[in-house]
């Protein structure tokens, strides 16, 4: 704005603030200020009061705008959009946001939230120096945290969640002189929790869950305050953090800790809440958590802890919620969990409790399992006779250089490989990686879920035994194979539970390094996302003369919707996916394609992704059903070197440099065929032919554009939308891979994509009533190939 104008603007608005009576008279700078404010905001529902005239110091409070005066100056602002907000459109600037708020500069209270706003968090937050509370959570906001926060010195509490923040939670932010609440829940942060975290003496509240951090925590014990501790779904471990005694709430479900449960747990005194479900913790349950003096929520499951419960063990009485299930416990269940079901839920499933139902393993389950982790089972002092047999037998079905070490594998070997087992015998060894302290996956960084994933909705992984598998098949039947490529044989399966499974058999040509094939399977158990094909277990086979793995099995969801080519070019004539599914089905390989690059050390790249390998489910979420297996990738590796030439990638040392890029462009080809309806069977002639079409079509105008677009969706399918989509795809498909987008830029345009064709969807007459509509007559659809 220029100075002239803006001094006009001010003059009128100091007239008209003259003749306004109010309690307190807004500064016509921070009138203009906040009108200013409105329109970069694109002018939400929620602000369509304002205008020059409106008394902002004396507007009436609702859940959506609150504006707090004191004097002449607006030291609170509170602005909350629709949940469902698309973010901004591309004129949108957060530096120019800042900018304006720079105006108001007695702000203490800053809450944007739910307003679509992108971009990076601009380091000019920083100017804003009487900021004390800041929330601008549910918004679109990406990049790095920056350090310039740290020049809040006032700054109470912090909420940044539900954003696509990525990089390192900055060192600074533990300097915070009086910083008591930081909340930074779904976004893409990761490394390690900076050790300067151990001197934030103020912090109350500290909520991290649902990121990739990983690591050793800090010593948080110091921190006398800190009251929630909310680190669910990431990666630390693997060891329990050191805490004070006044924590109220801890969650740590779904993270790598391991080991034993501290004794210092016992004396938390005021916890009220805790969850370290689904980690690795092994050794005896210590049920004094049952009777813990404030307990009320207590969820244990999904880990190896051990040990008897008797009945008469005592329950703290404001118990409500208790999940033991799916650890190894014997014995029985006290009956302080079970006298009240209509005021507690006790949740005890998958151990080995002696119970009427059905929910239970044996008892022999427990032991076994529990010797497979290196836990002696309870009232096992003495092993003899035929115990002493069985063990032994169990023992040298578990791979010992893989699991136990070598020393015990040795140990066994000599005493299974006894002068009657005069012929090899078969067997499968089982495990669950869960349990196993490593050292893999310490730097994940997998882009969180702005997607509000929620839950997987697939069972634990698991070990299976080969007479599960064999009766999932009919012992291998060929009517249950699907079939053979470089990853291996496939097969149907349907378990005992009437689950369906896809099997893959890999035969493995050589003798794998005991080191790397625990890590790998390790890896293989987290290949676990909405967007993935996900691994439910695995099994393995061999030969007990030489204790070397000949097959190996993993075992994967079964997906029966068909592939994402079948749903578009090969589909049922006359119905196919609608434009709106299609950029929903791109985001999914997109963020499938996050997962394998970020969510794990290393990453997973060059994954031959093509639009055959992509499945649908039932409710057409897109799922990659093929990627680059680090366990083959040992076995194969002469194979993996090889690659596509269309990926542009030619020397080796360029092939390790921009591995990323390689999916990037596969990404694309899966793009043009969203895009044209037709099947591109690509090599590198074809492809670039197709990008040339494409350059063209974005030149041109919407009519012409809609030329080169599927006939099916031209009648539901936004420009704007489209060309945008058009766009990103035609970048995948750069020639030089340094000129290709990250994954986190395709993912922003293809959601801006979405956005905006949902936004035009609202107000046209073309609205889509299902995932698959009625198309144009049907037309044979032509792959394009050499």
């Amino acid at each position: 704005m220029a100075v002239g104008s803006y001094s006009s603007c001010l003059l009128i608005l100091s007239m008209i603030l003259i003749l306004t009576p109010c309690a307190y008279q807004l500064q016509p700078a921070e009138v203009l200020s906040l009108l200013r404010i409105n329109r970069l905001l694109n002018y939400p529902a929620v602000l369509s009061r304002w205008n020059v005239d409106t008394d902002f110091c004396s507007y009436e409070a609702n859940p959506y705008v609150t504006i707090i005066c004191y004097e002449e100056s607006i030291t609170q602002l509170h602005i909350t959009g629709n949940k469902s907000a698309p973010p901004l459109p591309r004129s949108f600037s957060m530096t120019l946001l800042f900018a304006t708020l720079y105006r108001l500069p007695n702000l203490k209270v800053l809450s944007l939230t739910s307003l679509g706003l992108w971009g990076p968090l601009t380091g000019k937050i920083s100017r804003l120096s009487s900021l004390e509370i800041v929330n601008m959570s549910t918004n679109y906001l990406y990049g790095a945290i920056p350090k310039q926060v740290s020049r809040l010195t006032n700054l109470q509490t912090l909420i940044l969640d539900h954003n696509m923040f990525s990089g390192r939670v900055p060192d600074l932010l533990g300097e915070l002189p009086c910083l008591s609440v930081l909340s930074l829940k779904n976004n893409s942060l990761s490394g390690p929790l900076p050790d300067s975290f151990s001197s934030l003496k103020p912090l109350r509240v500290l909520v991290l869950s649902s990121n990739s951090l990983s690591g050793e925590l800090p010593d948080l014990s110091s921190l006398s305050n800190l009251q929630v501790l909310d680190l669910e779904n990431n990666y630390f471990g693997p060891r329990f953090p050191s805490l004070g005694r006044k924590v109220v709430t801890l969650v740590l479900r779904k993270n790598r800790f391991s080991g034993g449960l501290p004794a210092e747990v016992n004396s938390y005194y005021l916890l009220e809440h805790l969850d370290i479900s689904f980690n690795r913790y092994t050794g005896p349950f210590p049920a004094s958590l049952l009777s813990l003096p404030s307990i009320h929520y207590l969820s244990i499951s999904g880990n190896r802890f051990t040990g008897m419960l008797l009945q008469s063990m005592s329950c703290n009485g404001e118990l409500e919620y208790v999940d033991l299930s799916s650890n190894l416990l014997t014995g029985n269940l006290p009956t302080c969990l079970i006298s009240d079901s209509k005021n507690k839920v006790a949740l005890y499933s998958a151990n080995c409790f002696v119970t009427k139902d059905h929910s239970q393993h044996p008892l022999s389950f427990c032991q076994n399992q529990a010797l497979a982790v290196g836990i002696i089972p309870h009232k096992e002092n003495k092993v003899s006779g035929a115990k002493a047999t069985l063990m032994i037998g169990i023992m040298g079905g578990i791979f010992g250089s893989i699991f136990l070490g070598m020393i015990i594998f040795f140990s066994l070997k000599k005493a299974t490989m006894k002068p009657a087992l005069n012929k090899s015998q078969r067997s499968l060894a089982e495990h669950a990686s869960v349990g196993y302290s490593s050292q893999l996956l310490p730097d994940a960084s997998y882009i969180l879920q702005t997607m509000k994933l929620g839950e997987l909705g697939v069972p634990p992984y698991r070990s299976f035994s080969l007479e599960e598998l064999e009766a999932a098949t009919n012992n291998f039947d060929t009517s249950s194979f699907m079939g053979e490529g470089s990853h291996g044989q496939m097969y149907r399966g349907k378990l005992q539970d009437g689950s369906l499974v896809a099997i893959r058999c890999l035969k493995l040509k050589k003798a794998p390094n005991s080191q790397n094939f625990r890590r790998h399977i390790e890896l293989i158990s987290k290949l676990r996302h909405h967007h993935l094909v996900s691994a439910l277990g695995h099994g393995f086979e061999y030969y007990l003369d030489d204790s070397s793995v000949s097959r190996l099995f993993i075992v994967f969801e079964f997906v029966s919707n068909g592939t994402l080519r079948s749903n578009i070019s090969e589909g049922v004539p006359g119905e196919t996916l609608t434009w709106t599914h299609r950029i929903s089905a791109a985001i999914g390989v997109v963020k499938g394609i996050q997962f394998l690059h970020g969510g794990m050390v290393p990453g997973l790249f060059a994954n031959d992704l093509k639009i055959t390998n992509v499945l649908l489910d039932e409710h057409l979420v897109a799922k990659i059903s093929s990627y680059n297996l680090p366990i083959l990738a040992e076995d194969m590796k002469c194979e993996m070197m090889v690659g596509s030439s269309s990926s542009g990638l030619r020397e080796p040392n360029e092939r390790t440099k921009y591995m990323d890029k390689i999916d990037i462009h596969d990404l694309g080809v899966i793009l043009l065929e969203i895009i044209t309806g037709r099947p591109i069977i690509c090599n590198s002639e074809v492809v670039n032919i197709m990008k040339n079409q494409l350059q063209e079509s974005i030149a041109a105008d919407g009519i012409a554009r809609m030329s080169f677009v599927d006939p099916v969706i031209i009648n539901a399918c936004c420009d704007e939308s489209l060309k945008t989509v058009m766009e990103i795809c035609l970048r995948c498909l750069s020639k030089e891979p340094t000129q290709r987008p990250s994954i986190e830029d395709v993912l922003w345009n293809l959601q801006f994509a979405a956005q905006v064709q949902e936004s035009w969807g609202r107000y046209s007459h073309s609205s889509e009533e299902s995932p698959l509509s009625p198309s144009l007559p049907p037309q044979s659809p032509i792959a394009l190939s050499c």
